[in-house]
């Protein structure tokens, strides 16, 4: 690796390409078992990138393998200016595979952009991919590139929109952000149709880092009215309610009415996605509005599902209060037989699949066995046992 350094520092441009003949070296270091030959020859070419930027993109997108890939969406954070550079190179070249190029990384380094120098590359490799009709699958992506720009944006929204409500994959739904502060209707138009379609799942995590005010609450509208019309949507609603959550108190206003909302009135399923991300800890500016919204579901559900999805998530995401509420959820669940039947098997499954979950329920069993006699009954008592591996008194 020393040798291979030094050649490389010594001649950058005539020894990369023969680097990236490692990249299917996965043999590991005997210095560094955890490295392989394969990483050390991208962390080499990150390294020494400096000595021929130009050039090492070049030679990583003539390479074609995943860990050239890898390496050139690093350059799109780390070195803008030269993707920028190379996605005008590739946009203009005669090679198919170069404009496929061209698409992709222009919209890795989009969002590390600082330059008006920079912005004017993407503008016009993207104009440029655009006025070829042939590239049609690629013009998605080239009016990605154009709406984020304030100088051409204007100008082709509309025809973004399009791409966007359609589910052009080559078009990334963040590139809407910066429209919604510009052109907020329709950009909130085209977000509510897309919402109504399958595989939304990525605009609503969009949606999800829309902090303003004004905009999050009719985001937040949105939200409600895409997963009343599309139950199936409850696992990308949840996700987006985990996201914004985990922004902390600011998030309060809007997530308050529209959690509460769900709990009370939308589907079992909604209910139960919404339950699995109450019941997880978050980050620590989350959990005072995350204790409020679980404790409204405690105080509101009796559905055997939906509690039986909050067990589960406790159980799988522990914090220090998972006694309590493993506790409180079974006398909710053992209300009906049918919910009763659903706790004990919770927690025999729970026991098997989570790693410690069965010695801890033994623990409480031990500790106040009284207490859990009304919620564990005497078979799942002995199940617990045996996957503990210790005695429980009756």
């Amino acid at each position: 690796l020393d040798a291979a350094s030094g050649l490389l520092a010594a001649d950058p441009t005539a020894v990369a390409p023969h680097l990236t003949r490692w990249f299917d070296d996965e043999r590991p270091l005997p210095a560094t078992p955890h490295a392989t030959v394969a990483r050390a020859a991208q962390a080499l070419l990150h390294t020494h990138r400096q000595l021929a930027l130009d050039d090492l993109t070049e030679v990583l997108v003539d390479c074609a393998h995943r860990r050239a890939d890898e390496l050139l969406a690093v350059l799109a954070e780390d070195e803008p200016s030269a993707v920028c550079r190379a996605v005008d190179r590739w946009a203009h070249d005669e090679r198919p595979d170069r404009r496929v190029a061209a698409v992709a990384y222009g919209l890795r380094a989009a969002p590390h952009v600082a330059t008006e120098a920079d912005r004017e590359l993407l503008r016009y490799a993207a104009l440029t991919l655009l006025a070829r009709p042939a590239d049609c699958t690629l013009h998605g992506g080239a009016l990605a590139l154009l709406v984020r720009d304030p100088r051409t944006r204007a100008r082709h929204l509309p025809q973004a929109l399009g791409h966007f409500m359609a589910g052009d994959p080559q078009f990334p739904p963040s590139a809407l952000v910066a429209a919604l502060a510009t052109h907020p209707e329709p950009v909130l138009d085209a977000f509510r149709a897309r919402l109504r379609r399958p595989g939304a799942g990525a605009a609503l995590r969009t949606l999800a880092d829309v902090t303003t005010p004004t905009q999050a609450r009719r985001i937040a509208v949105l939200v409600r009215e895409a997963v009343e019309q599309r139950p199936e949507t409850a696992a990308d609603m949840a996700a987006y309610v985990d996201r914004r959550l985990d922004q902390g108190p600011g998030a309060r206003a809007v997530l308050l009415p529209l959690v509460t909302g769900l709990l009370d009135g939308g589907s079992e399923d909604v209910r139960a996605a919404l339950a699995a991300v109450l019941a997880t800890p978050g980050t620590p500016a989350s959990r005072p509005l995350r204790r409020e919204l679980l404790e409204f579901l405690l105080s509101h559900e009796h559905a055997p599902a939906v509690l039986d999805a909050l067990l589960r998530a406790a159980a799988r995401h522990p914090d220090d209060g998972l006694r309590e509420l493993v506790h409180r959820t079974g006398l909710l669940l053992v209300r009906t037989p049918q919910g009763a039947a659903r706790f004990d098997r919770g927690l025999v499954d729970l026991g098997r699949q989570v790693p410690g979950f069965a010695a801890q329920v033994a623990g409480w069993l031990t500790d106040a066995p009284q207490r859990w006699a009304a919620v564990v009954g005497p078979s799942t008592r002995r199940m617990i046992e045996n996957l503990a591996g210790l005695r429980v008194p009756a």
